[in-house]
């Protein structure tokens, strides 16, 4: 492999090849210094031909080539099994000095082949993944909403909403993880140019294993001004039946930016984050929306002395909860609605009222009927009193 996972991998087998390309060798053999955080447990040959090791020390190892004799033109092949478990991780690569000697005088041009440096690199692998819940997940606002339902704050006339986060860190293995950051990001602002919505009131890493970065909104209390005419405000409630989403993904959107450094987890250990803000609802009021998705996205990043596994568990996660507006207008916009459809059935009525005096609806000519119908009768009588005659 083309490093060592620490804590993923209890053992690992140095295989050696050691050959003879001259004469007879006498007391050939094999010295091994290694690190005094892994530990030595067996050897194995391939083929019987006498070979023996033993420690001398703690982290050196002598082992003993077909004694007496090396024979000439040979190889053997041995592999020294070493317990890797209890490795620190302080020093970045573990490494594994082999010399081989004999008894027998060697030339010194023939001596670079007589020492063997091993150097494998030591990473904390790690598969992380992070989980959050948000509570409540919708709430409903608006002026009909009864204001105990939210919190006011000391001297301040806004309500807010209270919302709650809980993420939750997980390290699966197969190290430990030395360290890492976890960011979250929650849209802001419902324009690029308007009032920040949320305060952040307390955020908590579980059992003190790390710190967030402090937020402090200067004014959490931002009612913003209505600078539209009353004709304006009646067109958005009518209007007021669309969805809008806040998404920090979407370019150009503001977001809140928390930054959790966390300390070292064990595998299978988990980290808990929990952030409490306050939602000011006074700036809800203002969009034309009638539900407002806020989506918050939390990543997390492993320390630089550690790798994540190839396809493992995701490290990004992403919550939605809903602000759901109650659709009932201010009592003003109420009145002007009434108002404002009584003067528009008034002028219906007097522009039907034209369009039948247009039409002659209120221009009969009833002299001339009456007339007509005497005349009628008339004759009908006359016609009468002359058949009877005859």
């Amino acid at each position: 492999m083309p490093h060592l996972a620490l804590g993923g991998v209890r053992n690992v087998s140095l295989n050696l090849t050691i050959s003879n390309a001259g004469d007879d060798a006498y007391d050939t053999n094999i010295f091994l210094n290694f690190s005094t955080e892994v530990h030595y447990i067996n050897f194995w040959q391939r083929e019987e031909k006498g070979i023996s090791c033993g420690l001398v020390e703690l982290d050196f190892l002598k082992c003993s080539v077909g004694f007496p004799f090396m024979r000439a033109q040979t190889k053997y092949h041995l592999a020294v099994l070493f317990d890797t478990s209890h490795l620190s991780g302080e020093s970045e690569t573990l490494q594994f000095l082999v010399h081989t000697r004999s008894a027998n005088p060697e030339h010194e041009s023939t001596l670079f082949d007589n020492t063997l440096e091993i150097s494998i690199p030591l990473v904390h692998e790690v598969d992380t993944t992070i989980t959050g819940v948000v509570s409540p997940k919708s709430f409903v606002y608006g002026n009909s909403i009864d204001a105990s339902r939210f919190v006011q704050l000391e001297d301040m006339e806004c309500n807010f909403q209270p919302l709650n986060f809980t993420f939750q860190v997980v390290n699966n293995g197969p190290s430990g993880l030395p360290g890492s950051v976890v960011h979250i990001r929650i849209p802001n602002r419902l324009a690029g140019n308007g009032a920040d919505m949320f305060h952040i009131t307390d955020t908590q890493v579980g059992d003190a294993r790390g710190n967030c970065t402090p937020h402090r909104n200067p004014a959490p209390c931002t009612i913003p001004q209505d600078r539209e005419n009353i004709f304006h405000t009646i067109f958005a409630f009518f209007t007021k039946s669309g969805r809008r989403v806040l998404d920090c993904d979407r370019p150009g959107r503001a977001c809140l930016v928390i930054s959790c450094t966390l300390g070292s987890q064990a595998k299978e250990e988990a980290v808990s984050i929990d952030v409490h803000m306050l939602l000011n609802t006074e700036i809800l009021k203002r969009d034309s929306s009638s539900v407002i998705q806020f989506v918050t996205r939390g990543n997390v990043r492993v320390d630089d002395r550690a790798i994540e596994v190839a396809h493992g568990q995701p490290e990004e996660i992403s919550l939605m909860f809903e602000a759901l507006h109650s659709q009932e207008p201010r009592g003003y916009v109420v009145g002007w609605i009434i108002a404002i459809s009584l003067l528009v059935g008034i002028l219906i009525f007097l522009l039907l009222a034209v369009l039948l005096w247009k039409m002659g609806f209120f221009r009969r000519r009833y002299r001339e009927i009456i007339e007509a119908e005497k005349s009628r009768k008339d004759s009908d009588e006359s016609w009468d009193w002359v058949q009877k005659s005859q």
